[in-house]
């Protein structure tokens, strides 16, 4: 079963675009909710997390205060809000389950392992143009 990540597309430095990231066939309220990108030639890094116990949010630094992850839980969707896009933030875009749970692991060095997350879907391309 996988998730369904949609809304990426082509747009300008400083643009903005909004990532959906929807479950159709389970709901995704049990689990932490994390956003991945993959930038051609580079490993797939973990960039946003949100737990489901309390809502936490949690950023890699070079995101933080642009992105923003949000849940909607009647719309079983979560939602990356990306804004001032940086070229360097051309990437294929990911959703993933934490298979761990409700909470995020977020330790203050290194990232979980991704085998750590699952219902990895085809991902949505953001292209961010000078």
């Amino acid at each position: 079963v996988q998730l369904q990540a949609s809304g990426g597309g082509l747009v300008q430095s400083g643009g903005s675009l909004r990532l959906s990231c929807v479950a159709s066939r389970f709901t995704l309220d049990f689990y932490a909710i994390a956003w991945f990108r993959q930038a051609p030639g580079k490993e797939r890094e973990e960039i946003a997390c949100i737990s489901s116990s309390d809502g936490k949010q949690y950023y890699i630094d070079s995101v933080k205060d642009r992105f923003t992850i949000s849940r909607d839980e009647p719309k079983n969707t979560v939602y990356l809000q990306m804004n001032n896009l940086k070229p360097d933030d051309t990437a294929v875009y990911y959703c993933a389950t934490n298979l761990l749970g409700a909470r995020c692991f977020w330790p203050k060095e290194g990232r979980p392992p991704i085998t750590d997350f699952g219902n990895w879907g085809p991902g949505t391309l953001v292209t961010v143009s000078s």
